[in-house]
């Protein structure tokens, strides 16, 4: 039951960040009632304005990932764009800019600069490879660090090349890691009476810990992982499975009893007697005999004989689905997990939902990403005081938008 403002309500949050991870964080911090000020160059806006499909030269992505923010056109390379960030920023709680390390400190907004006007302030710095090392120089995207991680190296087929994802997964999980860490500063300054922090995020480290024990593995024994298409080191059968109608399937059994469900369900309940089967490691070494059952059973039935027996026996399956499959799903219409929003430009879109359900407080979409400048005289006309005279003197050199 809701009983108040939303989680953040209170939190103001400068996004000086640019594709994608920092948007993301400040995304999901705008979703929980944060109040974000978007931060671009007057001239060239963000570049997320530009990446993924448009409708009528509208970008779509930027719709997503810009709701819920309040847009403003600054130079801050420019001696007085910096000098009107740095007065947007003592009063506000967060700053999340990825820079490259020293870009900020050559234009006076380093985090000391920053912290001079206000101590409380945390500072989100997002970048590709760290502030500090040999590699902090360098440009980075999440495509290095799905390289660099190890991520690439153990996805695809054994005997293909090492494959990509094709979206932005690591800028993704820094992106959502950065919204833990803001809330640890924030949890830090507000609760325990500390003061701001500046947090040094790489867009490398957050997807490492995502692929689990993989270093600790070759410390201890030597073993590197390699590429092994659907199919999984802890556990088997675990795969994706073709249908008699030609859908796709993808079953896990990380949990022995579920392997067990599985081998009845497909009428071999004699290979769970083997010793083999008491584990989903050496289970994974009798993928082929395991797959060959599995794979069989499946291949005679259509998509939605299968779903109903797996259902039945409680054993874990999911078909393989498409956007447009995921759109029409009855369990993500009833839950929302996707949400129609109304856009200036396009009267409503349809859109992810908030990523999760707080019952007291819960997040909204209030409004989708916004057109660059949109709010630039409401924020610094309105709420720093900067004569509309000033302001149509710095739109004229380009300063702000």
């Amino acid at each position: 039951m809701t009983d108040g403002p939303p989680p953040l309500s209170g939190i103001r949050v400068i996004d000086a960040s640019t594709i994608l991870a920092g948007p993301l964080t400040c995304q999901v911090l705008g979703d929980y009632g944060a109040e974000v000020i978007k931060v671009e160059h007057p001239r060239y806006g963000d570049g997320m304005r530009h990446h993924g499909a448009a409708k009528d030269g509208v970008p779509l992505w930027w719709k997503l990932v810009s709701r819920n923010k309040r847009t403003v056109g600054l130079d801050l390379g420019d001696p007085e764009g910096a000098e009107i960030f740095l007065e947007l920023a003592a009063g506000a709680d967060v700053v999340v800019e990825n820079f490259r390390p020293g870009r900020m400190e050559a234009w006076g907004l380093g985090p000391a600069t920053l912290h001079e006007r206000n101590p409380r302030l945390v500072i989100l710095r997002v970048t590709g490879f760290g502030q500090d090392g040999p590699y902090a120089s360098r440009p980075g995207f999440g495509t290095l660090a799905e390289a660099m991680s190890g991520f690439a190296a153990i996805t695809g087929e054994p005997d293909g090349p090492p494959t990509l994802p094709p979206f932005g997964l690591a800028d993704s999980i820094a992106g959502l890691t950065g919204v833990g860490a803001v809330m640890m500063a924030l949890y830090h300054r507000d609760v325990r009476g500390g003061a701001g922090q500046v947090i040094d995020m790489s867009i490398l480290e957050p997807i490492i810990t995502a692929l689990g024990p993989q270093p600790l593995i070759y410390d201890q024994l030597g073993v590197v992982q390699q590429r092994s298409g659907n199919r999984s080191s802890n556990n088997a059968p675990r795969n994706t499975y073709r249908t008699k109608d030609g859908s796709w399937v993808a079953i896990s059994t990380s949990a022995t009893p579920i392997a067990e469900r599985v081998m009845r369900l497909v009428g071999h309940p004699e290979v769970i007697d083997e010793p083999w089967f008491a584990t989903g490691r050496d289970r994974a070494k009798h993928g082929d005999l395991l797959d060959g059952y599995v794979g069989g059973w499946i291949a005679e039935r259509t998509r939605d004989e299968v779903m109903a027996e797996f259902t039945r026996a409680e054993a874990a399956i999911a078909p393989i689905y498409d956007v447009a499959d995921l759109s029409a799903d009855p369990h993500v219409r009833e839950r929302q997990v996707l949400v129609e929003v109304p856009d200036e430009d396009f009267g409503r879109v349809r859109m992810q939902n908030v990523p999760f359900r707080l019952d007291a407080t819960p997040g909204s979409i209030r409004w989708t990403g916004r057109r660059l400048g949109a709010d630039t005289d409401e924020v610094l006309g309105g709420e720093l005081g900067i004569a509309q005279e000033r302001l149509a003197e710095l739109r004229e050199r380009g300063v702000v938008a």
